[in-house]
């Protein structure tokens, strides 16, 4: 096996394929291409395993996903032996596994750590792409599989006046490894997205005060019952094989209650009831309490005007409960969030939430954050701004294709990939859960799984007749683009002003960055175009 743990491969070896990102999705890339025979080096950034596992540290931090569908399914043997103490798996839980992967399928040694990748560059003659590390390192390779995360680029923050303020400084997608103790500490928090929603509560249980900074309010259902019982866990692991088919047949990687009648069959106490029962049992599958609340505005307005109701019930400060109301968008058009007691921490007497429409951050100073309207004095700030969803992490490395076209330039009119895997342009590169892939409206790591065993048999396509070079033929990536804006184009999403499902070009132009038909059709579709000489793909 070329290259190992820490080690780059000599300045005339080539490798097979070269893996970006050693999250859930670059260890099966990892084990998947090994075991297919390829020469394979996982190249990581950080010092540690786990991707967005292992830098999302914050307090609170949990999945949305039930802990027995987000885990591998290419092993029985780990599906048996691995147990997992949480419905819902909070973050060192998942880390844990995540490592014990790559322990337990020696994938550690195809792995080198500490080598961020700053450009890479294909060379058109020898059809190889050379990567650089920001060390200065070079990685030469026939192939590139971008394993670079969904949501693993935090979103860029500007506050004016941060180089003045004194105290810390904290972004919840680059959580310190070290325990933080916020005992006595005036804390703020900026943003209100999943990281603020999960780690909200825990701070606001040690600080002594805590000011939260919110500029969108959004949906967040409880996650609820959070602990695996044996009985639950016992059963899936008797059953894995049927449960994990009925998984990949799903509309979104995820099993869950589906309910097939229209919100609008019902009349108010029926939804209601249905609603009460959902919210009860907690987690993402309220969303799938009636078919049609990502089409219909009106059966939409039912979900959304329920959760309303629940926030204002649950508030007991009625100015504080209206600040924290959704408006102006479909419940469901921007990421939902899943939380343990996010409502009730307004209750809180050490707990204050700024409405940044009306009240906007001027600057930081040395010990404060001044507003349009008032100065908040505090010790520590927690950025939890969110991510530069799907393509911040390919963007933020230099990449050249063909006639060393930038990758950046070609994306900012319109991020696009064909079925979310390669890019016209740049050959020899996949991307996983790219844009155009069902990415981050499925489960992740089903979805990465059929990515990677695609782009598996892709390369032994090509090995096993001599072919060195696969690209997207324009007009194919064109006409997928063209299916999924239209399937978007179709619900309710684009109706949301801002979301990390949509990205705003410089010009205003709005693209919708996932495929909405569903993760069952979605691998369907991307079979069907394998079984047929991978059609839409020019080969050389």
């Amino acid at each position: 096996m070329a290259g190992g743990a820490g080690a780059m491969n000599g300045a005339d070896e080539v490798l097979d394929v070269a893996v970006v990102g050693a999250g859930p999705a670059g260890l099966y890339a990892v084990y998947k291409l090994r075991e297919a025979g390829f020469d394979v080096l996982c190249l990581e950034a950080a010092p540690g395993v786990g991707g967005t596992w292992y830098w999302n540290r914050y307090p609170g931090a949990r999945c949305d996903v039930e802990s027995l569908q987000y885990s591998y399914s290419f092993s029985p043997e780990l599906q048996q032996e691995w147990s997992w103490g949480e419905r819902y798996a909070g973050q060192p839980e998942i880390l844990a596994y995540l490592e014990h992967v790559a322990e337990r399928f020696d994938l550690n040694r195809s792995i080198r750590l500490n080598a961020r990748i700053a450009s890479m560059t294909f060379d058109e003659g020898r059809h190889l792409w050379t990567l650089v590390t920001t060390d200065g390192d070079e990685v030469r390779a026939r192939f590139c599989v971008m394993a670079t995360g969904c949501l693993s680029m935090p979103r860029a923050a500007t506050l004016p006046g941060r180089e003045a303020f004194k105290g810390d400084i904290y972004l919840t997608a680059q959580w310190p490894r070290e325990e933080i103790d916020f005992t006595g500490q005036r804390v703020a928090v900026i943003g209100t997205g999943s990281s603020g929603i999960q780690s909200i509560p825990e701070i606001a249980a040690q600080a002594e005060r805590v000011i939260v900074f919110q500029r969108t309010p959004n949906f967040s259902v409880p996650a609820a019952d959070i602990v695996m019982h044996d009985d639950y866990q016992g059963g899936w692991k008797q059953n894995y094989t049927e449960l994990r088919q009925r998984q990949f047949s799903s509309k979104g990687g995820v099993l869950f209650d589906e309910n097939p009648q229209s919100a609008l069959e019902l009349d108010d106490e029926g939804r209601a009831a249905e609603y009460e029962r959902r919210w009860g049992h907690g987690g993402l599958n309220f969303m799938r309490s009636f078919s049609d609340l990502a089409l219909s505005q009106q059966a939409n307005d039912t979900a959304a005007d329920y959760v309303r109701g629940k926030i204002r019930s649950i508030v007991k400060d009625p100015d504080t409960a209206e600040k924290l109301v959704p408006r102006g968008y479909p419940i469901g058009a921007r990421r939902m969030c899943t939380d343990l007691h996010y409502y009730d921490v307004y209750n809180r007497p050490n707990v204050d939430l700024i409405d940044m429409a009306a009240e906007p951050i001027e600057t930081l100073t040395a010990d404060a954050i001044r507003t349009a309207t008032g100065t908040y004095e505090v010790d520590s700030i927690v950025l939890a701004t969110g991510f530069d969803a799907l393509i911040g992490a390919l963007l933020a490395i230099d990449i050249r294709g063909v006639d060393g076209r930038s990758l950046r330039e070609e994306w900012s009119p319109t991020p696009t990939a064909y079925l979310g895997l390669g890019i016209n342009g740049f050959p020899n590169l996949f991307t996983i859960n790219g844009p155009g892939s069902p990415a981050t409206l499925a489960n992740v790591i089903s979805a990465a799984e059929h990515h990677v065993n695609w782009i598996t048999r892709a390369l032994e396509h090509m090995r096993d007749r001599g072919l060195n070079r696969i690209e997207p033929e324009p007009e194919a990536q064109e006409n997928w683009l063209a299916h999924t804006q239209e399937l978007a184009s179709k619900t309710l999403f684009f109706r949301a002003k801002t979301s990390s499902y949509i990205y705003t070009a410089p010009t205003g132009e709005r693209t919708f960055l996932n495929f909405v038909g569903g993760f069952s059709l979605y691998i369907g579709e991307s079979n069907r175009i394998a079984d047929e000489g991978y059609t839409g793909f020019a080969f050389a």
